[in-house]
C-alpha cells in the first residue's frame, strides 16, 4: 500500500488527510499547530513531529500550505523534504502558488532525485472534507496514473492539464479570475437589490432560477443573506492572494483584466475593513459605499 502524507492540516489539508485515512491508505500528517496534529490523529491518521519525519515515511506527500515561500521552505529547510524523502518519491504541490514558484520547486526536486506534480485544487473546505475537490494536475507523463488511486481518495474530478510544472498553477490562475469576478458580481447584485427595495427572498429565487443559477451562486447568496462572514472555510485573504497571482500572470502575459483587477481590489478592501473574515464580508464593503444598513 502506498504510504501517503499531507503537510499543512488546515481547512483544506485536514479534510484531504482524513480522506486518505478513510480510503485505507497508510497516512501521515504534519502541521506546525499541535491542535491540528491532534485532530488528525483522532481521525485515525499518524501525526508526526517534523517535516523530515514525515518525508522519511511516505512515498507521496501533498503540500497544502499558504504560499510559495512555505512550499520552498518545506523542501529546502534543514528539516526539509529534499533531504528526507527517498529518491523516486513524489511531492504534490496542491497549494495555490505562482507558476514560477512551482517551477523552482520542480527543479529542486529533480536535482534531489524526487518527482513533482503541480496540482492546485478547487472546491473549498467542503470539497476537501467530502473528497470532491477538482484537481488540476501537471507533471511528467505517467506520474499521475501511478498515483491515480491516491488522487481519487481526495478529489472528485482529477484532470491532467499539462506535462510540466507551472501549467497546473496557470490553469488555476485562470479559474480564479472567473471565480473572483463571479463573487464580486453576485455581491454587487445583492446590494443593488437591497438598496433598491427588492425583497431578498425574491432576488434569491430569481437568481437561482435563471441561467446563472449554480451551486456556487446558491452558496454565496445563502451565506450573505444569513450574514455568515466567519467560519465558512473561505478566508478573504486566500482569495486576495489567488487573485494577486492571477493579476501577476496577466501582467507577464500582456493581458488586460479590468474585472479581475476590480475583484482583487474589492478583496483588498475587505481585508482592511474586516480582517480575518471570509470572502462574503466583501458585501459589507459595498453596503457601506451604498449606504445600506446590513443586519
Amino acid at each position: 500500500m502506498t504510504r501517503t502524507g499531507v503537510i499543512g492540516l488546515g481547512n483544506m489539508g485536514l479534510g484531504m488527510a482524513r480522506n486518505l485515512v478513510g480510503a485505507g491508505f497508510d497516512a501521515y500528517g504534519y502541521d506546525l499547530r499541535a491542535v491540528r496534529r491532534r485532530l488528525f490523529a483522532e481521525s485515525g491518521g499518524t501525526a508526526v513531529g517534523s517535516v523530515a519525519e514525515l518525508g522519511s515515511r511516505v512515498d507521496i506527500v501533498f503540500l497544502m500550505v499558504l504560499n510559495g515561500t512555505q512550499v520552498l521552505d518545506i523542501l529546502t529547510g534543514p528539516d526539509g523534504l529534499l533531504g528526507s524523502m527517498e529518491p523516486g518519491s513524489t511531492v504534490v504541490v496542491s497549494a495555490t502558488i505562482r507558476p514560477r514558484e512551482v517551477e523552482e520547486a520542480a527543479a529542486l526536486c529533480e536535482d534531489a532525485g524526487l518527482r513533482l506534480l503541480d496540482s492546485p485544487v478547487s472546491g473549498g473546505q467542503s470539497g476537501a472534507a467530502a473528497g470532491t475537490l477538482s484537481m488540476m494536475v501537471a507533471g511528467p507523463p505517467g506520474l499521475l496514473e501511478e498515483y491515480r488511486d491516491v488522487f481519487a481518495a481526495v478529489g472528485g474530478i482529477v484532470m491532467k492539464v499539462g506535462n510540466r510544472a507551472g501549467q497546473g498553477q496557470t490553469v488555476k490562475a485562470v479559474l480564479q479570475a472567473v471565480i473572483g469576478t463571479t463573487f464580486a458580481g453576485i455581491f454587487e447584485a445583492l446590494v443593488l437589490g437591497d438598496r433598491a427595495g427588492v425583497d431578498g427572498r425574491v432576488v434569491r429565487e430569481v437568481l437561482e432560477a435563471s441561467h446563472v443559477g449554480s451551486p456556487l451562486l446558491r452558496n454565496v447568496v445563502e451565506l450573505v443573506q444569513e450574514r455568515r462572514f466567519t467560519g465558512t472555510g473561505s478566508n478573504a485573504a486566500t482569495l486576495h492572494k489567488d487573485l494577486t497571482i492571477t493579476m501577476d500572470l496577466a501582467l507577464q502575459s500582456g493581458v488586460t483584466m479590468f474585472t479581475t483587477g476590480a475583484a482583487m481590489q474589492l478583496m483588498q478592501a475587505t481585508l482592511h475593513s474586516f480582517p480575518g473574515e471570509d470572502n462574503w464580508a466583501a458585501v459589507k464593503v459595498l453596503e457601506r459605499l451604498a449606504g445600506v444598513e446590513g443586519e
